[in-house]
């Protein structure tokens, strides 16, 4: 380079362009290399390539004229079969492999047609498809016998190396590879003759190669262990591995390795697809509620204040746009929010679906207020309009926002507590954000422990049933009985079944509580039967919950029934009228079942609900209970409404039990409408098994 110049316009000298030291050794030792193939003449040498009619020489040294009588200018575009008209089993291409070197004997063909033994070397290239081919005169018998002696070992662990699927290195001393099969070739896509040596460790992630060298000298050590690491290939393509090395002793040589070689990129892949799937809602692709528990648990601090907030979503009349627009459009309307609410957090805060059209959003480092200012600027973003179908529907959202206290002992406490809010916000009238009232978080935990002692009640027997008898109108004589539950609660005395019944469904525990019920009534039928005889109630009510209307009814009845011995005839199962319109085709399915078993059906306090006469009509049912408050008004001079219950019961052919009637002269009126049973506390008050059992007995007598 010439050294600087003080003039102001530099003189560029162009001198003529000198090879580098370096480029002509290299060419010196190519053209060396290529001289010696040339003029070699105790073997034929030539380059074959291959094409579409089969592999064909292009090249060849002066050693195939003096070997096979050919001239070197007359092989040129020769096809290889002529050549070697007798390939080995597998044919030319287990001659040609891409993976390693090849030496066999074959028979090849003279320029006159003369057959010769020759021990031909097929070495593959760098570049794809051409192979540099050496044919020698076979060796004499002695060479052979002992040859093959070795050739015998060689096919053994060829057979069990070679072969094998499963990708193995073998080391004879050190680190070096003396062998590696077709196998691990393939998975590295590289020839055996790059990998031989220490060039195995090139297709080996440089950031893993550390951690195989150590795995590898311990194994020369005689340790057995194994290692995760990526291997390269030469496409680029990388592939996760676990490389499992065995000590291996070479007499005469010492310590080597074997390596066999596990490719578990697939996999991962799947348990990583498992994982995501675990932990991730399939239609917004959000994390789900396993996601948040673990995330909030990862960054709460037990009795830390403030930095962990929490914003519990609800999507208002969702359900309108499912029945209006249909379920496909509910699942985009979904998708959208999703999409919105991950554009309004910051990337550090957590999104998730946590069921339904309810999400949650958890933040780290913010205050109540910063908290706030989230939840509105969320419900002004989700405001904007979205099309679906068509249709631009805006979206309006309730939010909870709690933010971690001292008070939360537990991640749990904290995402409850957003929730609780959520449902204030909805209280307040919607579309709205709502930080977590005290008072409304008091009112919550004590609900969640009043459930949990339900459930413990339930599940140790702790429920009680009552039994309130029923009346023929015309004789006074006693018929059935109304089975009723009762919970005494061992810290808060007598709980009415108006809390712990809604509590019940509300919680998912109304099954189990009808259950019991049910339970406790065939139970106690049977013991009457055993007790009074003849003198025992015929019929016992059983109330239903709306929840417990499904296909499962019918056969809890059934088992519970025939456990005890008791005639289906002596159950009825009691349904409000609301529940039975609640879903008029599954109700007919159910009650049609019961009918089936022999047990009967009441509707129970028919009138209050909004059922249509038709749909009561088709309906198996028996009977219907009247109201206790249409009851009450007859005391008052207003009969009409009994009346007309009383009057549409008889024209359907079905009985009646007027409910809540105290007085006689509430008895005198309803057998003049022709009620033709009544129950209520001027008849009986609900009792215990024990004065049930008493009651119906002095009646007997």
């Amino acid at each position: 380079m010439p050294s600087p110049t003080t003039d102001p316009v530099p003189v560029v000298t162009r001198r003529p362009r000198v090879p580098s030291r370096e480029l002509l050794d290299a060419t010196r030792v190519s053209r060396a290399v290529l001289h010696a193939a040339s003029v070699r003449v105790d073997a034929a040498v030539f380059v074959v390539v291959a094409e579409v009619g089969g592999p064909r020489v292009r090249w060849a040294g002066a050693g195939v004229e003096r070997l096979l009588g050919h001239a070197t200018t007359d092989v040129l575009g020769m096809p290889l079969d002529r050549l070697l008209p007798e390939p080995p089993p597998g044919g030319l291409g287990a001659l040609l492999r891409r993976e390693r070197s090849v030496t066999t004997e074959l028979r090849g063909r003279s320029r006159t047609g003369a057959l010769l033994d020759l021990v031909v070397t097929t070495t593959p290239s760098s570049d794809p498809g051409v192979w540099t081919v050496t044919a020698q005169h076979a060796r004499t018998a002695t060479e052979r016998a002992l040859a093959d002696s070795a050739a015998a070992h060689e096919r053994r662990f060829t057979t069990l190396t070679e072969r094998s699927p499963v990708p193995t290195l073998l080391s004879e001393q050190g680190l070096r590879l003396a062998h590696v099969n077709d196998a691990f070739c393939r998975l590295v896509d590289r020839q055996a003759e790059q990998l031989l040596g220490t060039g195995w460790l090139a297709a080996v992630h440089p950031d893993d190669v550390e951690a195989v060298v150590d795995a590898a000298a311990a194994a020369l050590t005689g340790d057995v262990g194994d290692v995760r690491a990526r291997l390269l290939r030469t496409d680029g393509d990388e592939r996760t591995t676990v490389l499992r090395f065995s000590h291996l002793h070479t007499p005469g040589l010492g310590g080597g390795f074997v390596a066999t070689i596990e490719d578990v990129t697939e996999r991962l892949a799947f348990q990583s697809q498992l994982e995501h799937q675990a932990t991730h809602d399939p239609l917004t692709g959000l994390p789900n509620r396993t996601r948040l528990a673990s995330f909030v648990a990862e960054r709460f601090l037990p009795g830390a204040r403030g930095g962990l907030a929490c914003l519990f979503l609800d999507v208002d009349d969702f359900k309108v746009v499912n029945d209006s627009l249909g379920h496909a459009a509910g699942d985009q309307l979904l998708v959208q929010v999703a999409h919105r609410l991950r554009t309004v957090v910051r990337p550090s805060d957590l999104v998730v679906r946590f069921g339904g059209d309810e999400f949650v959003v958890v933040c780290e480092d913010v205050d109540e207020d910063a908290a706030v200012a989230l939840g509105g600027r969320i419900s002004a973003d989700l405001a904007r309009p979205v099309q679906l179908g068509g249709v631009g529907v805006g979206v309006r959202v309730s939010v909870g926002v709690t933010v971690q206290t001292a008070d939360h002992a537990t991640a749990d406490e904290l995402i409850r507590d957003c929730d609780i809010a959520m449902y204030q916000a909805k209280a307040g009238g919607k579309g709205r954000v709502s930080v977590l009232d005290q008072g409304a978080r008091s009112q919550a935990r004590d609900k969640l422990r009043l459930v949990a002692d339900l459930r413990a009640a339930i599940d140790a027997g702790g429920l009680t049933v009552a039994y309130q008898p029923v009346v023929e109108t015309a004789t006074m004589r006693p018929v059935g009985v109304e089975a009723l539950a009762r919970w005494h609660h061992p810290g808060r005395g007598w709980i009415g079944p108006d809390v712990f019944v809604p509590l019940a469904e509300e919680s998912g525990l109304v099954d189990a509580l009808g259950a019991a019920v049910l339970e406790q009534a065939c139970a106690q039928v049977a013991a009457w039967d055993a007790e009074l005889g003849l003198g025992a109630p015929r019929v016992v009510h059983v109330n239903v919950s709306a929840l417990q209307l499904d296909e499962h009814l019918p056969s809890l009845v059934a088992d519970t029934v025939a456990r005890y011995g008791v005639g289906f005839e002596r159950i009825c199962v009691e349904l409000t009228e609301s529940a039975l319109m609640r879903d008029p085709d599954l109700a007919l399915l159910v009650l049609h079942r019961l009918r089936d078993l022999g047990t009967s059906v009441a509707v129970d306090d028919f009138g209050t609900g909004y059922s249509s006469l038709a749909h009561l009509r088709r309906l198996p049912v028996d009977c219907l209970k009247i109201d206790r408050s249409f009851v009450a008004e007859l005391s008052e001079g207003h009969p009409e409404i009994t009346g007309a219950v009383v009057a549409l019961a008889t024209g359907l052919g079905l009985s009646s039990v007027a409910e809540g009637v105290e007085t006689v002269d509430q008895a005198r009126a309803l057998a003049e409408l022709g009620a033709t049973h009544l129950q209520g506390y001027g008849i009986a008050r609900p009792m215990d098994a024990a004065a049930a059992t008493a009651w119906f007995a002095e009646r007997a007598r």
